[in-house]
């Protein structure tokens, strides 16, 4: 994945972006996401809306280094970290335990959270500028195909999204594989 690395500019623009509560579009590896701060329940809420996905789904986190997920995740033996670390950064999200207080608006109805150290260089920059992890939701509405292109983003969602960072996905042809960390079940294959 060879994506030019982002401006100081897109970089400040999307820190404001999150952090002022809004809702950003960005490549990862195979489609646009939208994101916010997993934080700011308004945000996230209204990323739903916008997505008319239901709460109680979930939605995924991603970062740039495992250490930005540990706010949200629970305890993992040591095992099992490393089968997860193995496969990071990469196209793998993994549902782990959650932290008895990580908001219901990121986990939904589960006591697991689902979440990815990113492999794609815009997605992971965002990530690293931030600080933080990111929700990481394919650009579409539920149900619908999700966005590939920045172009696609602005005609589907129109001017709901604040920030749209322009890019190339990666080479996958299908959202990530996404794999329960508890029994090592392929709950959505690649």
């Amino acid at each position: 994945m060879n994506a030019p690395p982002l401006s100081r500019w897109h970089l400040n623009e999307a820190v404001r972006t999150v952090r002022g509560g809004g809702i950003l579009a960005y490549p990862t590896e195979a489609v646009y996401g939208l994101g916010c701060d997993p934080d700011n329940a308004e945000a996230v809420l209204r990323l739903l809306a916008i997505k008319q996905r239901p709460l109680d789904l979930g939605l995924i986190l991603i970062a740039s280094d495992i250490a930005q997920l540990r706010p949200y995740i629970g305890s993992l033996e040591s095992t099992l970290l490393r089968r997860i670390e193995a496969t990071w950064p990469g196209p793998v999200t993994w549902l782990v335990p959650a932290r008895p207080r990580t908001p219901i608006w990121l986990r939904g109805r589960h006591d697991s959270i689902a979440v990815r150290v990113t492999a794609h260089p815009l997605a992971a920059a965002l990530c690293t500028a931030l600080g933080q992890a990111l929700v990481s939701t394919s650009a579409n509405r539920h149900g619908r195909p999700p966005a590939r292109t920045a172009l696609q983003v602005r005609r589907r969602l129109g001017d709901v999204i604040e920030l749209v960072i322009s890019g190339a996905t990666g080479a996958q042809l299908r959202p990530t594989e996404i794999r329960d960390a508890r029994n090592g079940r392929v709950v959505r294959p690649a």
